[in-house]
């Protein structure tokens, strides 16, 4: 039954990652300026990490999906979205209203405390993931077995 339970959040919180990752991949200049607004990061840090995080998210949602490297993909998703839930917590503590810039351009969500709450919930499915790891139908299940 836990196994089946992973499997599902492993697919969701896939999902989510590779939507997030897909709809912001051409759209680097945008969300550099997403970035720049929470007024958080050194400028020189700003645009390489515009270019890397549509990739890496993308590649930490079809981990999840395929249940390959499960355990280190839901580590990675659970930092990911606890430092997500800072910087927008941070952003809302100082008056700051700007897009959060989670799901590309087209994303008019605003930094504020709902925002906050379901990435600390995301933050929460990924400690799941990764706690019981792999689930079924988990490549690692397959992996394991061959050794």
């Amino acid at each position: 039954m836990i196994a089946r339970i992973v499997l599902v959040l492993r697919l969701a919180l896939g999902g989510v990652f590779l939507a997030a990752g897909a709809l912001k991949v051409g759209h680097a200049d945008v969300f550099a300026s997403e970035i720049a607004g929470f007024q958080i990061l050194p400028h020189p840090l700003i645009a390489p990490l515009a270019l890397l995080l549509p990739f890496l998210e993308l590649m930490i949602g079809a981990y999840l999906v395929l249940g390959l490297f499960t355990r280190f993909a839901a580590w990675f998703a659970a930092a990911e979205m606890a430092l997500f839930s800072v910087a927008i917590a941070s952003a809302v503590m100082r008056g700051i209203s700007t897009s959060c810039g989670c799901f590309g351009p087209s994303d008019k969500a605003t930094t504020s405390w709902p925002e906050v709450g379901r990435d600390l919930g995301l933050t929460l499915v990924s400690v799941i993931i990764a706690w019981k790891a792999p689930g079924a139908l988990a490549l690692d299940r397959r992996m394991e077995s061959h050794e």
